[in-house]
């Protein structure tokens, strides 16, 4: 628990708590609106590489990934069956961004690797959208901007866990969260 956090506890005031309370539908609000914009967003970077916004953010995933990987792993960091992930990697190697190659240590295992020129293609696409973006930090300190890096990591954890309950019929296992 953070300093802040059990210094409004302490504070039995219904004040200090209603504040929080609009503060939590604020950032419940501003994240939804983030979350339904950056949907939009994703769906207009597709649209201008000619792929479909799951497919984008594959790409997106296996570009973070140190080196080529399995099917089975892409499933894994797309929350996909294994046969969605078989056709999603088909959907990229028509495209062009991907290739299936052997894996040199056990030619049993076929892996999927991003193509350098089309790899290329797809960072500079981010480098030129990411440059206004970077300009949204220059205000913030260091320790602001660790405070956003551990919301972010805490938030892509949260939401892995929400889409791997969604996937397993577990919604109605979940607790509404207090209006």
């Amino acid at each position: 628990m953070t300093l802040s956090r059990s210094m409004s506890m302490s504070r039995s005031g219904t004040t200090t708590d209603a504040r929080r309370s609009r503060l939590l539908s604020e950032l419940a609000t501003e994240s939804r609106r983030c979350m339904a914009l950056y949907a939009l967003f994703n769906q207009a970077v597709a649209d201008q590489l000619n792929l479909h916004p799951t497919d984008l953010q594959c790409l997106n995933l296996l570009s973070l990934e140190r080196g080529p990987v399995t099917t089975g792993r892409v499933a894994e960091l797309t929350g996909l069956t294994t046969g969605s992930a078989t056709r999603l990697v088909d959907r990229l190697e028509r495209a062009g961004y991907v290739v299936r190659q052997r894996d040199a240590g056990d030619r049993r295992r076929v892996l999927v690797a991003t193509v350098p020129e089309k790899a290329e293609e797809f960072g500079r696409m981010w480098r030129r959208l990411s440059g206004d973006w970077y300009a949204l930090f220059e205000e913030l300190g260091d320790d602001e901007l660790a405070l956003l890096i551990g919301h972010m990591r805490r938030t892509v954890e949260f939401t892995a866990t929400q889409t791997a309950r969604l996937r397993g019929g577990r919604l109605d296992s979940l607790p509404e969260a207090d209006a």
